[in-house]
């Protein structure tokens, strides 16, 4: 699969300047953080973030703080012109994957690109799959997306197919309904949280998208047959 690269800088030559030099790549731009912010807070399939750190209004220091907050799985570059070590050490310490001084040498930026790239495979684009493979693109989408509330019709969109008929299709080649598997992902998402953060119940219900605890902590003991307390102490 091409890569999907969203470009955040406040400077509209330098933007198109690295989307020539990214051809092969699917990019996305924002002129500012909050821009990105905003379209990090919708269902998207985006794989790499780069990130300017001086842009007017929230730069990108906070931003990368937010944006690990919002999708802790989404890989970002940091880029500055005003390079010091200490904003270095900041911006790895705020969980940057990698780090950029401008100016730049091209080959650099892109064996920077390929190796943040790396782990994602080779399946195509969507319009040009079969179905076992826009049924495998969708659950990634359900996986890369599970702290943000998405529809069956925005995954129908992502493969070019009707809500009914992915439906039908997801069904037949899981065993599982869009909305069960969807549940299951955010339920091993709150297993993992439970196990390696100190986040309280609470915290993980709301992160998961759910606007009453009570209603996390159901679907919890249905699905896992524990509680959230009780499934934390036993994974210790």
């Amino acid at each position: 699969m091409r890569g999907r690269i969203l470009i955040v800088d406040d400077d509209a030559v330098f933007r198109g300047t690295l989307k020539i030099w990214c051809r092969e790549y699917d990019i996305a731009e924002a002129s500012n953080a909050e821009e990105a912010l905003s379209m990090l807070k919708k269902p998207n399939e985006l794989d790499l973030i780069i990130l300017d750190i001086n842009m007017p209004g929230m730069n990108g220091l906070a931003a990368l703080e937010k944006i690990k907050d919002i999708s802790p799985e989404k890989k970002v570059i940091i880029m500055t012109g005003y390079s010091t070590k200490n904003v270095a050490i900041k911006a790895l310490k705020n969980k940057a994957d990698n780090y950029l001084e401008k100016p730049f040498d091209i080959e650099v930026l892109r064996e920077i690109i390929k190796k943040e790239l790396s782990d994602k495979s080779g399946e195509g684009r969507p319009g040009d799959m079969n179905v076992l493979n826009k049924i495998e693109h969708v659950k990634g989408f359900i996986e890369g997306n599970c702290f943000k509330k998405i529809t069956l019709r925005d995954a129908a969109e992502i493969v070019y197919m009707s809500p009914k008929y992915l439906s039908r299709l997801f069904r037949e080649n899981t065993g599982m309904g869009f909305n069960e598997y969807k549940l299951k992902v955010k339920m091993d998402q709150a297993k993992s949280m439970l196990k390696t953060t100190g986040l309280g119940i609470k915290q993980i219900s709301a992160k998961l998208g759910y606007i009453n605890t009570e209603s996390f902590i159901r679907q919890f003991e249905k699905i896992v047959e524990t509680t959230p307390t009780q499934y934390r102490k036993n994974s210790k």
